[in-house]
């Protein structure tokens, strides 16, 4: 994958929010914050370079991408931490004021004909059929009208993570999609199974706000 591009544009958004949560969450001076995301940024690079193109009409681009972000910072980091901790650092690092005001803009589009259309067509697509760092899902509309779900029976986190010996934070990125679906405003986000915690598949639930107690 070639960096210049949405890898640099995310870095661009992204890396000054990464260096400043490595103080704010992870405890570390500014001094030290500094020299990390400095190691970071090659390695951030040299990962992305590892990564074959994604095909255009794949959505999950920014995910691998936003993976390669977090995986260089760990890897820069002086000692391993916790997963909770990086939780924590994933969710201050990625939810700046653009990103929230994205959320919301998704929120007002969640459930339209476009957004169901882009879901089936993401579906039909199973680009982890030819890109090992992509996603293959499975649509599934709930019966009674009230959302759908998004399962995911290939991971690319998954494979890029355990190639990088970073497996085990693959639950401080899945944690995200409940924070983005309420800072959406449009879906209370349910989950049963992930594919990072040895479960059959990754299940991601979409429901009409104001329903999940109904159903």
């Amino acid at each position: 994958m070639r960096y210049m591009g949405m890898p640099w544009g995310m870095w661009a958004l992204f890396g000054g929010s990464f260096r400043k949560h490595l103080s704010s969450v992870y405890g570390y001076n500014p001094e030290t914050a500094n020299a990390i995301a400095e190691k970071a940024k090659p390695k951030y690079k040299e990962i992305i370079g590892r990564l074959p193109e994604f095909e255009k009409a794949d959505r999950f681009k920014m995910n691998i991408v936003n993976c390669a972000m977090l995986s260089s910072f760990l890897l820069s980091l002086p000692e391993r931490p916790t997963v909770e901790k990086t939780t924590e650092y994933y969710r201050a690092s990625m939810m700046t004021a653009p990103m929230k005001w994205f959320c919301r803009m998704s929120g007002k589009k969640k459930f339209s004909e476009k957004d169901l259309q882009g879901m089936k067509g993401t579906a039909a697509l199973r680009a982890a059929d030819r890109n090992p760092y992509s996603w293959n899902m499975e649509y599934l509309p709930y019966p009674d009208g009230s959302g759908y779900e998004a399962r995911f029976t290939t991971c690319g986190i998954c494979t890029l993570m355990k190639e990088l010996g970073l497996f085990e934070y693959v639950p401080a990125m899945c944690r995200l999609d409940y924070t983005m679906s309420e800072a959406g405003g449009a879906s209370d986000f349910v989950r049963q199974y992930t594919l990072a915690s040895g479960g059959p598949y990754c299940d991601c639930g979409y429901r009409k706000k104001g329903l999940l107690k109904q159903v």
